[in-house]
């Protein structure tokens, strides 16, 4: 059992990635993790996978949006989100199939149980034994809770991607945090994805994957695509 990233050149270069990885999506603002990390989890879904999506900065029906807006030919009752935002705006939102709403991205123990509603619901009634789960972005989770507290819930969920042979993709924004919270974090990770800046715009890279890191590529989000240059 192994996955994809979905982002060809990086796929050619790292290989298979092994069930139960937990990789770390550090980058600048406005650089695109937010498509990159759909992306990854539309590349599962292609993969029959099921994708869980943890959103702390948009309500979830924009993410499901996503899926939609480029005609992308997946079977939504595989993706299952877990909604922070729309009950923080003061919208009494139920859950849905394929939305459940957690009170705000401070509620850590609610965000947890939402996440494995959906794990259960996947595993036991859809027989579905690969799962990708996406935390997007854990930096707004650490502006509403300390270090310590995002550490211990952090361990909890990187052990259960590995028990459950699943990948976990959790994303970072650079810049936001200090030395400190990087390096206590990336303990938990076992390899990292990382986008900085160039003249040319942005670049991606992959490390923690093989004996040395990848070479830097630009690259362009073309829809549901990512297109790596050099």
């Amino acid at each position: 059992m192994t996955y994809k990233l979905g982002i060809s050149r990086l796929d050619e270069l790292i290989g298979d990635i092994k069930s139960g990885t937990n990789i770390m999506m550090i980058g600048p603002p406005i650089s695109g993790k937010d498509d990159i990390a759909n992306i990854i989890a539309y590349q599962g879904l292609l993969d029959a996978n099921a994708a869980v999506i943890v959103s702390t900065r948009e309500p979830g029906n924009n993410v499901l949006e996503w899926f939609e807006r480029y005609n992308l030919d997946v079977p939504m009752d595989r993706i299952g989100i877990v909604d922070c935002v729309t009950r923080t705006l003061g919208f009494g939102a139920p859950d849905t199939d394929n939305i459940k709403m957690a009170s705000s991205p401070v509620d850590l123990t609610g965000i947890g149980v939402k996440i494995s509603q959906f794990f259960e619901h996947f595993w036991m009634e859809m027989h579905l034994r690969e799962t990708r789960l996406c935390i997007n972005s854990l930096s707004t989770i650490l502006m509403y809770s300390n270090l310590q507290t995002v550490f211990r819930f952090l361990h909890v969920f990187t052990g259960r991607i590995k028990a459950a042979n699943a990948l976990g993709i959790y994303v970072i924004e650079e810049g936001m945090h200090d030395e400190k919270t990087i390096v206590t974090l990336k303990q938990l990770f076992d390899g990292m994805i990382e986008i900085r800046e160039s003249e040319e715009g942005y670049q991606i890279r992959a490390v923690g994957f093989t004996p040395k890191p990848t070479p830097w590529f630009d690259y362009e989000i073309d829809g549901a695509n990512i297109v790596l240059r050099g």
